[in-house]
């Protein structure tokens, strides 16, 4: 396969008007391809292509770079209350683990499924603290105890997908007592949560595109909720609403700030690209909440 030829500014216009783009000021949009990566803009013509060259009718570089930048605002919105979700899912895993095991205890492959593969775990876990030495907690607990890290202790130093697969590898009937006491759903609705708030997680964090995306993990509907959620943006919204610990918080951080993107993008916005019904915001929003 031949190696890709990299094109000039010009040429990149030239490119997007030929698919059908247009383009109000020319000026305006070689500035913006100084400064954003032509590949990355082209990512957000996507849900606007109709065959692989060509775009719909309509398709304005206007309107995309104005759904790119409330996508930029949506992104900070949830990874704010992605760090509240994790930062809540890290105390009730290791409060419950600890409790029940001790606070060394996941150093035994015993307080583990049987599926669980310990050796891996343990090399994760040292090369993390290694990673880590210069860390001032890391280096009290190396230098005052012994390098035994409490497990609430070194599970600050666990990505959100170190942390989903050790409550996947916890056994079945802790990871259920867990699940339903801190967040009223089954194991395996948890399990599945987990795994979803990861991969939102890292397309915020890498600033990968939302709008018109679809996940690689279905979510588990919730129970005695409807529509039926698919793998995109809005079934993952709906995860985190499951997840989110503090309800009035919610609708005044999460919720207001997407109606507000939604209402002052309307003119450029497909809610389907969003997999957005149009009872979304009741769908989104807690009720009977003390002072609404």
């Amino acid at each position: 396969m031949a190696a890709k030829i990299p094109s000039t500014i010009n040429e990149q216009i030239a490119k997007l008007k030929e698919r059908g783009c247009t383009i109000g000021d020319e000026k305006k949009a070689r500035e913006t391809l100084k400064y954003i990566n032509y590949y990355r803009i082209s990512n957000y013509f996507e849900p606007f292509s109709i065959s692989k060259r060509k775009y719909e009718e309509g398709t304005t570089f206007e309107k995309v770079m104005q759904i790119y930048e409330m996508d930029r605002k949506l992104r900070s919105v949830l990874i704010a209350a992605l760090e509240e979700i994790e930062i809540a899912l890290r105390a009730a895993v290791s409060n419950f683990h600890a409790l029940k095991y001790g606070a060394t205890g996941y150093l035994n492959p015993s307080s583990f499924d049987h599926s669980h593969n310990h050796q891996g775990f343990i090399s994760r876990v040292n090369y993390l603290i290694e990673c880590n030495d210069e860390r001032e907690f890391v280096r009290h607990y190396n230098s005052k105890h012994g390098g035994k890290f409490p497990l609430w202790v070194v599970m600050e130093l666990f990505s959100f997908g170190t942390l989903a697969f050790f409550y996947k590898d916890m056994h079945g009937a802790d990871k259920k007592a867990l699940a339903n006491d801190f967040y009223g759903c089954s194991a395996s609705e948890l399990d599945n949560w987990i795994f979803c708030m990861n991969e939102l997680r890292n397309y915020c964090a890498h600033y990968n595109r939302l709008y018109g995306n679809r996940f690689p993990v279905l979510p588990k509907t919730p129970r005695d909720f409807e529509p039926e959620l698919s793998d995109d943006v809005f079934g993952y919204i709906i995860v985190m609403k499951q997840l989110y610990h503090d309800k009035k918080n919610w609708n005044e951080r999460i919720v207001k700030p997407i109606s507000r993107m939604l209402k002052k993008n309307a003119n450029a916005v497909r809610l389907n690209d969003l997999g957005f019904p149009e009872s979304w915001e009741e769908l989104m929003t807690f009720k009977d909440i003390d002072g609404d």
